[in-house]
């Protein structure tokens, strides 16, 4: 997946949040949602709460601010 932010982000994670049924309440923050969509895709949720990213397949990789590790 590219790099993305924005509301570019949100709209991909909105979207993905919504086939996978995952909760979007009023006010939720970005990082907080796609950590929810993480969580329902079989990930670690830790977007943006990581130094260096091991998740090799993880979709929001790119996006993400942790170094990209082995």
């Amino acid at each position: 997946m590219k790099f993305l932010k924005g509301p570019q982000l949100f709209s991909l994670a909105r979207k993905k949040a919504e086939r996978l049924g995952v909760r979007q309440e009023r006010g939720i923050s970005l990082a907080e949602l796609i950590r929810r969509v993480q969580e329902a895709e079989g990930y670690q949720p830790c977007f943006n709460k990581r130094e260096v990213c091991d998740q090799k397949n993880c979709c929001w990789r790119a996006s993400c601010a942790a170094k990209i590790g082995e």
